[in-house]
């Protein structure tokens, strides 16, 4: 069975396994040299282990781009207290559809990537939390953890190594702040899932009150290649800062939307024409967000000279984030497409900072004022006014993560805005 769009231009390591079910068991995963890298680790120490992670450059694939071996390193040495490793796979960022790919495509992947990290980080428990409306998905996965305990690769010593680790699959109940690291913590605690002010860090006090480290599904997929493989072959792809291959997940105007997994440092308009198949309908590019729904907007111009790593994306004048790329012609209302970031915002706040409960409230009162051909050019005034307020005040980025769109909109296409205060016709048909 073949996946859907493959390009010849990808550099498919976690992808691998993409479209093609037999990968889901675990036998088919063993022979083809699944659960070796956690055997090779076995027989390492678990600093051995940060040391390969560091040395190969991987950094955080869920949007901050932390680097992953020194996340681990934070990990008291000498365990007092039980650690627990806590695998994020709770994807809800508006434009992102990677950790559900790899989950229900790949899933002993992921839980071997787990159990790495859990031995790096002396963990004898992982945590598994997935978005609740990842109902296909949740259930190859659970199935997956069942057949691996069935065949010694999880519980008590693990393949005869007298390594025991545990590993539970939770799932939410639809909650995007839960996506938040410690937002996630409170909710697998049992408790309303709200972010925790930092510090102490989770390192230190983090799910039960213990040590405990957070990645995403994406950065622990990556893990049994580069212990099985070494940092330097990791380092082959990508940048000096950005190492290695990301899944970009590509969506709206373009021929072949999907994900791809390609070098860090692609250069974004090659995506779009080459691997894409290029604008949909003929159509011509006018904005891109590269990194989901809370980076700031790309215009055509910029877009073409943006480079798809982390500092690339900057010098551009947006963020890497968790690669959502969403495209959009120049049939596009930007208007409509931010007022729909900023609803999305405002129903998934939680409401316990006010700059972001009354914040997002407020911006999405007035978009849709805007939107309604009822809008002034105070109005954009306002809501730049507004948005910034909202950056850096508050617990967690769900605040911060408004002003980007709108900020970025208002100035690159203030056009769109004004178009809509003189008329109530759309202006455009996206």
């Amino acid at each position: 069975m073949a996946y859907p769009y493959v390009s010849d231009r990808e550099a498919r390591v976690i992808s691998r396994g993409f479209g093609d079910p037999m990968q889901r068991r675990v036998d088919t995963y063993v022979q083809r040299g699944g659960y070796g890298a956690l055997k090779k680790a076995f027989g390492m120490s678990p600093d051995q282990v940060i040391d390969v992670v560091k040395a190969s450059g991987l950094r955080g694939r869920g949007g901050a781009g932390f680097p992953t071996g020194v996340k681990w390193s934070f990990m008291p040495k000498q365990p007092t207290k039980p650690h627990y490793l806590l695998c994020n796979a709770d994807e809800s960022e508006p434009g992102t559809f990677k950790d559900r790919e790899l989950i229900r495509w790949d899933p002993h992947q992921l839980i071997e990537g787990c159990l790495i990290g859990a031995y790096a980080i002396r963990a004898k428990h992982v945590y598994i939390y997935c978005r609740g409306e990842f109902f296909e998905a949740n259930q190859v996965l659970a199935r997956a953890v069942e057949d691996a305990y069935a065949k010694g690769y999880v519980g008590k010593n693990i393949q005869g190594s007298g390594n025991d680790i545990d590993v539970t699959v939770h799932q939410g109940a639809g909650a995007y702040i839960c996506g938040e690291e410690t937002g996630l913590m409170s909710s697998l605690e049992g408790r309303r899932g709200l972010p925790r002010v930092k510090p102490p860090f989770p390192a230190a006090y983090g799910a039960f009150g213990m040590p405990t480290t957070i990645n995403n599904v994406e950065t622990l997929c990556a893990i049994p290649h580069i212990v099985a493989n070494g940092g330097d072959w990791y380092r082959q792809w990508g940048t000096e800062k950005s190492a290695g291959t990301k899944l970009f997940c590509v969506s709206g105007h373009v021929r072949k939307p999907g994900n791809y997994e390609l070098p860090l440092g692609f250069p974004l308009i090659e995506l779009i024409e080459d691997v894409c198949g290029g604008m949909r309908d003929g159509n011509a590019l006018k904005a891109v967000i590269p990194g989901g729904s809370s980076v700031p907007i790309l215009d055509a111009a910029e877009a073409r000279s943006c480079k798809l790593d982390y500092e690339g994306c900057v010098s551009a004048g947006s963020m890497l984030g968790c690669a959502s790329v969403i495209v959009m012609d120049d049939k596009t209302d930007i208007v409509k497409q931010v007022r729909r970031m900023v609803d999305f915002y405002a129903h998934e706040s939680c409401g316990q900072c006010t700059p972001c409960r009354e914040g997002t409230s407020w911006a999405a009162q007035i978009m849709r004022r805007i939107e309604d051909g009822d809008g002034t050019e105070k109005d954009l005034d306002t809501l730049m006014e507004i948005t910034q307020q909202m950056v850096g005040t508050t617990i967690c980025v769900l605040s911060d993560s408004v002003a980007p769109p709108v900020q970025s909109s208002i100035k690159k296409f203030r056009g769109d805005y004004l178009a809509r205060m003189r008329s109530l016709e759309p202006a455009g048909v996206a």
